[in-house]
C-alpha cells in the first residue's frame, strides 16, 4: 500500500508548477489568433488614423471662420469640395471655405474641424450657412489619436480578445507571435470504468472524467487526446503515461491517487524514468488525493477519481498550470468571472483545507444569494444543478449565512 506523502498546501503547488517550463512560440494569422496568449510585445508600427479624420457628417472647416456663428446671426462659407471616402483631398480649405465631408473621411489640408451637418443650411449660391461655431479639434479624431507610430499596445502574456484582432488588423499586422497550444494527454484508470456507449454491468460506470476534464482543458484553448480507459493493471498504466508523455505536453491521468490496495498510481509513476513525485495530497476539498509528478520535465496530474473531485482540481490547478504554459501568470486560485452573493446558508469547514463549494445563485427581492449545493464529490450532478464555486480559505472555519461571498462561475 502507499501511503500520502507530506501533503501541501495548494500555495506550495503553484510554486511547484512554476518550475517548469513555457512552451516555444509560433506565429499565426491574425484571423485566428483570438484566445491565444502574445509572446512578443505589439508595437504599432504607424499612426492611427495616418491623418485627421472626420467623426461625423458635415463640413470640415477652419474654426476660426465659424466664431459668432448663431441661429440668429447665421455664418456663410464658400463649399469648394466633396471629400470622397477611400480617397486623400487633392484641395485644401482657405479662408471662409468649408469642405462636405462624411464620418471617417480625412480632412482636406488646411481644415482644423467639422461641423455637423445638423448645423448647416445649403444657401443654393455655392455656399453653405453656419448656425454654430465649432473649435479647432472638434469632431476630428486627430493623426496617431487613436494610436501613436511606436506605442507599445499589448504587452507578452496578453491573452488576446476579438478587440485586439481588430486592432492588429488595423495596423497591418497579418501574423503575430503567441505562445504554442498545450498537448493534453487524458486518460481514465480503473477496471469499473466502461466506454460511454456501453450500458454498465452492476458494478461499473460510465467513464465522465475524460468528457469533462477534456472540456476544461479545451475551454483554455488547450488542445486534447485521449489516451482511453485504463485498467488497473501496472504495465498498462505505465504504457499510457509514457505515450502521453511523448505525445503531449502535460498529462491528466483520474483516478488511482488515493491509498488504497488496488491505487497503483504512486508505485506506477515512482518506476518511470526521469519521475519525481512533486504532491501526494493536497490540502483542499474536495480533492485530497491529487498527485503531481515531474516525468522528462513534462507535468502529470493524477486526479482523484470521484467526477467532482477530478473537476475542482482541474479548475484549481490543471487550468491555471495550462494559462501558464501558453503565456499568462500562474495566478492561484479559480480564473473566471466573478460575482457578489450573499450566502444564503452557512458552510462549514475545517481549518488547514482550502474548500471550494458548490453553489447555486438565485436573485430575489433585488438581491443575489448564494445556496450552498451540498453532496458527495461523486455526485456529478451537484455540479451540473450548480452556477459556481464559493472558495473557503485554507485557515478559515467556515463561512457564516448572511455574509457576503464571491462566486466564480463556472
Amino acid at each position: 500500500m502507499t501511503e500520502f506523502f507530506r501533503v501541501v498546501t495548494p500555495g506550495q503547488v503553484f510554486e511547484m508548477l512554476a518550475s517548469f517550463d513555457r512552451l516555444g512560440s509560433e506565429k499565426v494569422k491574425t484571423e485566428v489568433a483570438f484566445g491565444r496568449v502574445l509572446a512578443e510585445a505589439v508595437v504599432a508600427p504607424e499612426d492611427l488614423p495616418a491623418g485627421p479624420r472626420a467623426t461625423m457628417d458635415g463640413y470640415a472647416v477652419k474654426a476660426q471662420d465659424t466664431f459668432g456663428a448663431t441661429d440668429s446671426l447665421p455664418g456663410f462659407l464658400t463649399v469648394v469640395g466633396k471629400v470622397e471616402m477611400g480617397r486623400a483631398p487633392e484641395f485644401e480649405i482657405g479662408a471662409g471655405q468649408a469642405a462636405e465631408i462624411p464620418t471617417g473621411g480625412f480632412l482636406p489640408a488646411g481644415a482644423d474641424a467639422v461641423l455637423m451637418v445638423e448645423y448647416t443650411n445649403p444657401a443654393g449660391d455655392g455656399s453653405v450657412e453656419i448656425s454654430r461655431p465649432v473649435t479647432a479639434g472638434e469632431n476630428v479624431l486627430g493623426r496617431g489619436e487613436d494610436v501613436a507610430r511606436g506605442e507599445v499596445l499589448l504587452k507578452p502574456g496578453w491573452r488576446i480578445r476579438p478587440q485586439d484582432v481588430g486592432m492588429l488588423a488595423g495596423l497591418g499586422k497579418a501574423e503575430v507571435s503567441v505562445f504554442q497550444r498545450p498537448r493534453v494527454a487524458i486518460a481514465s484508470t480503473g477496471n469499473e470504468i466502461v466506454p460511454i456507449e456501453r450500458s454498465p454491468a452492476p458494478g461499473q460506470i460510465r467513464d465522465t472524467n475524460t468528457y469533462s476534464v477534456g472540456a476544461l482543458v479545451r475551454s483554455v484553448g488547450a488542445e486534447v487526446f485521449s489516451l482511453g480507459i485504463v485498467a488497473d493493471d501496472a504495465a498498462l498504466l505505465r504504457k499510457a503515461i509514457l505515450r502521453g508523455i511523448s505525445e503531449g505536453d502535460v498529462v491528466a491521468v483520474s483516478g488511482g491517487s488515493s491509498v488504497g490496495e488496488r491505487d497503483l498510481m504512486a508505485d506506477v509513476v515512482s518506476s518511470l524514468p526521469n519521475a519525481r513525485i512533486l504532491a501526494h495530497g493536497v490540502a483542499i476539498s474536495p480533492g485530497k488525493p491529487t498527485l503531481l509528478a515531474s516525468v522528462h520535465g513534462k507535468a502529470l496530474f493524477v486526479l482523484p477519481g470521484h467526477p467532482v473531485s477530478a473537476m475542482v482540481v482541474a479548475e484549481v490547478f490543471l487550468l491555471a498550470f495550462l494559462r501558464f504554459l501558453e503565456g499568462e501568470d500562474l495566478a492561484s486560485g479559480l480564473a473566471g468571472r466573478k460575482v457578489e452573493a450573499v450566502l444564503a446558508t452557512s458552510i462549514p469547514s475545517v481549518q488547514g483545507r482550502e474548500e471550494y463549494v458548490r453553489v447555486r445563485l438565485e436573485l430575489k427581492d433585488g438581491r443575489r444569494y448564494a445556496h450552498p449545493v451540498f453532496g458527495r464529490s461523486s455526485m456529478l450532478s451537484t455540479m451540473v444543478r450548480s452556477d459556481g464555486f464559493v472558495r473557503v480559505p485554507i485557515h478559515a472555519e467556515g463561512i457564516a449565512g448572511g455574509e457576503n461571498v464571491e462566486v466564480t462561475l463556472f
